[in-house]
């Protein structure tokens, strides 16, 4: 029976090595079946060519390769791609490629659902289902990778889709040790960034473990908002916590900090927040990456302006804090930064909701 088998692709490289071994094969083995799993896109072991057909005969009888199954696969106007995928259990999550000029960057989640409440964020409507396991967040890079052309690699991957990944600490670090080690998925760990809103205790574990990129999810300059749009997080961490761990954060020469901000029309764009802003991020080589929100059916808060960005934005930039736009990439497919949800049936949103805002690319 198929579920008797072992999931290759759920072990540890020692805990493969380890297998190998019990199989009676040589450790070396290990890192040859690796290398087809992680580099060379293998989906089954008859792809293993430089295996003996008997070795992979024998690897069919005793294990298996359970990928993730594409469940849809959506386009947007703008090149942007949304992946619905199905766990082994039936849960399902969502996975977007963002095309760049330079740069092909994967968007992956940490949990099926979200154990935040998040008010901004569709994805915290649908309530935290179950963690997802190391295997199953790297295999979103794989089963989207599989999906592109021979030529054609991922070339950034962001902890930035559905869950808190550092809710689910242990299964979120395995997951990046494979993605940077060279006998995994080889990136970079410059490539690599984790996204948070802001759980303090995990912060500094996770440098200590994996060097990769850090994202706060900070969206308001005061508690009083912040309770107000992040409100479980921030019970929890306040701001002045928050900020204290960011400052004793390790950062290595020309890293930073990046502190994303989702623009809320009349709840936290105002003057007086830029200004906060300038002075909380004082003492953090950082930069804010702004984000207009990305409206959703259903959602009490309005997108801000463009008058209203580049007004806030230009206080930042005044005061010589780094502050950039986010391009808002998949809004007509859900797929922009807040809009997933694995329940939500995708539809059109209305050409309001769909107007570009001036100056600033949609």
């Amino acid at each position: 029976m198929t579920d008797r088998k072992q999931n290759l692709l759920a072990l540890s490289f020692e805990e493969l090595e380890a297998w190998i071994v019990d199989l009676g094969w040589k450790k070396y083995r290990a890192k040859q079946i690796l290398s087809w799993l992680y580099r060379r896109r293998a989906a089954d072991f008859e792809e293993m060519t430089d295996l003996s057909k008997a070795d992979r005969t024998l690897l069919a009888e005793k294990a298996s390769l359970h990928h993730l199954e594409i469940v849809t696969h959506q386009r947007s106007v703008d090149g942007t791609q949304k992946f619905l995928l199905e766990l082994e259990d039936g849960n399902r999550i969502e996975s977007v490629l963002i095309p760049g000029d330079d740069r092909l960057t994967l968007c992956i989640s940490s949990q099926a659902g979200c154990t935040l409440d998040c008010g901004f964020c569709l994805t915290a409507q649908e309530k935290l289902k179950r963690n997802l396991k190391a295997h199953e967040i790297v295999d979103q890079i794989l089963t989207v990778q599989r999906t592109l052309p021979e030529e054609t690699r991922i070339t950034n991957v962001v902890m930035m889709g559905m869950g808190e990944p550092l809710a689910n600490f242990n299964h979120v670090v395995e997951a990046l040790k494979r993605m940077i080690s060279p006998i995994g998925l080889g990136f970079s760990p410059r490539r690599v960034t984790v996204s948070t809103a802001g759980m303090v205790p995990q912060i500094l574990k996770l440098w200590e473990a994996v060097p990769v990129n850090l994202s706060i999810s900070l969206n308001a300059t005061t508690n009083a908002v912040r309770d107000q749009i992040m409100p479980k997080v921030n019970r929890l961490y306040p701001i002045e916590e928050l900020l204290k761990v960011c400052k004793a954060f390790p950062l290595p020469s020309r890293r930073r900090i990046t502190f994303e901000y989702v623009l809320l029309a009349g709840v936290n764009d105002t003057p007086e927040d830029a200004a906060r802003l300038v002075r909380l991020s004082r003492g953090i080589r950082c930069k804010v990456n702004l984000i207009p929100f990305n409206e959703f059916p259903g959602s009490p808060y309005r997108r801000p302006t463009d008058e209203q960005v580049l007004r806030f934005q230009k206080t930042l930039l005044d005061a010589d804090l780094t502050a950039t736009i986010r391009k808002s990439k998949g809004r007509d497919i859900l797929a922009a930064c807040g809009q997933l949800n694995s329940e939500f049936a995708a539809r059109p949103l209305s050409q309001k909701q769909l107007e570009p805002i001036g100056l600033l690319p949609s």
